[in-house]
């Protein structure tokens, strides 16, 4: 993702370590390497995605409209890029995704394999 930061910047997406600051319900985006993917019974619905990046994670909630709308990106993108509300509570924090983007092809031939839905 290093490598990849300054196109990624250019583009105003924000690295992990950035998302450390913005206040509760501010507009952002970010883009990491899709690791996790989790639907749990109990969560009616929404996915839960960990993105990666050079400096850490982000925690994306993608709620039942957005999986429908864009079910491709959410299960088959290996870089994701997400605009969204950032959700800060205490030392909890989540992107809720508004739209997702499709950045696989900034990664070339790198595999990057996720565990999903385990």
């Amino acid at each position: 993702m290093a490598l990849l930061r300054d196109q990624l910047r250019a583009k105003r997406f924000l690295s992990s370590i950035e998302l450390k600051d913005p206040p509760n319900g501010r507009l952002v985006r970010t883009c990491g390497i899709v690791t996790v993917r989790q639907q749990p019974e109990t969560a009616k619905w929404v996915v839960f995605v960990s993105l990666e990046d050079e400096d850490g994670s982000v925690q994306v909630i993608v709620w039942k409209v957005l999986r429908e709308q864009q079910r491709t990106e959410l299960l088959n993108v290996k870089l994701l890029g997400v605009y969204g509300t950032w959700q800060r509570e205490g030392e909890s924090r989540n992107l809720i995704a508004r739209r997702l983007i499709d950045l696989t092809h900034l990664l070339g031939r790198l595999a990057a394999p996720s565990r999903d839905f385990h």
